[in-house]
């Protein structure tokens, strides 16, 4: 029998301009380890991290400046 994967937190994800705006929790995150959404700012550093689980986040590549978000 398998065992179930763990993660641990804090985690380093990548993302890329098409996932922006960035907030956390990420869909990719076990429900179980949710709180409540927060907007991170990445574009000007290309780094942020979450003040709740620690996330870090990288950008790969820049951001699109001609897309628009509604």
């Amino acid at each position: 029998m398998s065992t179930p994967a763990t993660v641990t937190y804090p985690q380093e994800v990548e993302i890329h301009p098409e996932d922006l705006p960035l907030h956390c929790p990420n869909p990719t995150m076990n429900t179980k380890s949710w709180h409540p959404r927060v907007f991170l700012q990445i574009e000007a550093t290309g780094k942020a991290m979450c003040p709740y689980c620690g996330t870090r986040y990288t950008l790969a590549g820049a951001p699109n400046p001609d897309h628009h978000h509604p």
